[in-house]
């Protein structure tokens, strides 16, 4: 199995994606909703339930861990890579800024995502590792998580957020944009539509399933095909809010899933 994590419902866009590439593989996802939101928790909070999150799934029979939520990636994939060996990891991170850097062609390149994500600076400084020449502008969307939650994605209130937000960045110049955040992709649309044109926006989820597919064609033995009858495993620490609509706009079909928080609080 494919094990996915995430803090809460966010995530789905992930497990969209992974679907989409990687159809023939079956899933156990496990949201954090009780603890939600990791943007706002601190490095040791998110690195300590990320491990717990990990040894659940793998007990589980996971196989490999997508850490599907960009604060928990940038505050703890590498902590859970040195933590369990030999188990695959992917992150949100490394993706995106591969994807971005094979994009921009003025140097200028945009992230938008949660407080916690952009004050971790990780990738602002992955970007300037790899290109010290590059411009990044970084701009934190606290608000966009809530109004998609809520459903809210062709709603006045979100368009009037979405141009706040992104003003900021299309005076800059950029000419790529990353969605540091799992939920932003469900506004990806309306995104590319206020953003200038020609500005590439990348979903990192997209880039991360093409790379777990190559990772898989070439490890061929490390995770078995689903079984015919065997389905997909959703669970949350706690009841994920508007878990229906939130389902109905990733996979066009409620899904099935299980309360169930082991761990202390």
């Amino acid at each position: 199995m494919i094990g996915i994590f995430d803090s809460g419902v966010g995530g789905l866009t992930v497990v969209k994606e992974i679907l989409r590439y990687l159809p023939d593989y079956q899933i156990i996802y496990f949201g954090d909703s009780a603890r939600l939101p990791y943007g706002t928790r601190s490095a040791s909070f998110v690195k300590k339930y990320s491990e717990k999150i990990t040894d659940w799934l793998l007990c589980r029979n996971a196989k490999i861990i997508i850490v599907a939520c960009n604060t928990a990636s940038s505050l703890a994939a590498d902590f859970l890579k040195n933590k369990f060996k030999g188990v695959p990891v992917f992150e949100m991170i490394n993706p995106a800024i591969t994807e971005a850097l094979a994009t921009t062609k003025n140097k200028k390149i945009g992230i938008i995502g949660t407080r916690g994500t952009i004050k971790s600076n990780l990738y602002q400084q992955k970007f300037l590792k790899a290109d010290p020449s590059l411009q990044i502008f970084s701009q934190p969307c606290p608000l966009l998580v809530p109004l998609v939650e809520e459903g809210m994605l062709d709603d006045k209130v979100t368009i009037e957020m979405l141009k706040t937000y992104l003003q900021p960045l299309k005076k800059e110049g950029i000419d790529t944009l990353v969605l540091a955040c799992t939920h932003y992709p469900l506004l990806k649309k309306m995104i590319e539509d206020i953003i200038d044109f020609d500005v590439k926006v990348i979903n990192p989820a997209e880039i991360l399933a093409k790379q777990v597919k190559t990772y898989l064609e070439e490890n061929p033995f490390l995770v078995k095909k689903m079984k015919k009858g065997s389905q997909h495993k959703f669970f949350f620490s706690d009841e994920p809010y508007n878990i229906e609509k939130i389902s109905q706009l990733c996979f066009n079909k409620k899904i099935n899933f299980i309360v169930k928080n082991p761990f202390d609080g």
